[in-house]
């Protein structure tokens, strides 16, 4: 499936801002079923610094200054992707959960930049509430991938999308409590109850494609970036897992960036003098393009 994402981002300052330092990770990941056709990131006003570079998680990162005053900043990401569908294993392919605990817990059998997604990170502990939530889907000798579909499947159900439930700053366990919150809260809670049994578990940002085929729901949080989990499964690799949708992702999941949790691949952050008080507005136009489509605009060029 080949898409074109557009990511528009504008800030509205009350005040001046007089100087202006930024970090955008916006451009798609290029992967074993995905590949990055197209990308460009345009920033008004103009920055005068702008450079590209590729972060410890091997995300790619835009830093762009501003010297400029200004009361308006606009962000627009333009990106074409083709996705190829994922092999998904089947439930039982997997070990028992408990020997990825095992092998997770030993630098002898998991690679470094494995095992440190099993450790807390600033916005998701381990602790035991989450441990105890997730216990329901991890009974003795459950195949791993098999518990973490049910894991999946529960947060789905259990907990409501509600946009006006959560900020980025609301705990995790404040989620719990409510049992509400958005796609980012949702994924941050099954990484934080993987974790909690001493499991391999990352947080990924991106896009859900805006239309869906015929005959199927639209999906929620396509209008806007996208949240969700990859799981390291021992002798299989890392799996994608959607708890908002109940899903395994597949051609219609666009991934960006990846890491410990969301304040590792925010899309846009910075720092900045004046300003005052800000709106912000983000509008996402993820749109497939048929292969005639594509076809038809080289052609044209």
């Amino acid at each position: 499936m080949l898409y074109e994402i557009v990511h528009r981002t504008r800030y509205s300052y009350s005040s001046t801002v007089s100087v202006s330092h930024h970090i955008a990770r916006l451009t798609p990941r290029n992967l074993e079923c995905q590949e990055r056709l197209e990308q460009e990131v345009n920033v008004s006003p103009a920055p005068s610094v702008i450079a590209h570079h590729t972060d410890y998680f091997g995300n790619r990162a835009t830093f762009f200054t501003l010297s400029t005053p200004h009361q308006t900043l606009d962000i627009t990401a333009r990106s074409r992707v083709q996705i190829r569908a994922r092999d998904v294993p089947l439930p039982d392919a997997s070990p028992p959960w408990e020997q990825a605990r095992n092998d997770s817990s030993q630098s002898v059998r998991i690679a470094p930049e494995i095992q440190e997604f099993t450790f807390a990170s600033t916005l998701i502990p381990r602790d035991a509430e989450l441990a105890d939530y997730a216990a329901a889907s991890f009974p003795p000798g459950r195949p791993l991938f098999e518990a973490v579909l049910d894991l999946t499947r529960r947060i789905h159900q259990e907990f409501q999308f509600d946009a006006r439930a959560t900020t980025v700053a609301t705990p995790l366990k404040e989620v719990i409590r409510t049992r509400r919150g958005v796609c980012q809260d949702f994924a941050q809670i099954q990484i934080g109850c993987l974790r909690s049994l001493n499991l391999a578990a990352r947080y990924v940002s991106g896009y859900l494609e805006t239309l869906p085929p015929p005959g199927e729901e639209k999906l929620t949080g396509s209008d806007a970036s996208h949240a969700w989990v990859q799981v390291f499964i021992p002798s299989i690799g890392w799996i994608d897992f959607d708890p908002t949708n109940n899903v395994v992702p597949s051609e219609r999941h666009i991934t960006v960036a990846w890491g410990r949790d969301f304040n590792d691949v925010s899309p846009i952050r910075g720092v900045m003098v004046g300003g005052g008080q800000h709106q912000l507005s983000v509008a996402v136009d993820v749109v497939p393009l048929a292969p005639d489509t594509e076809q038809q605009q080289q052609q044209q060029q």
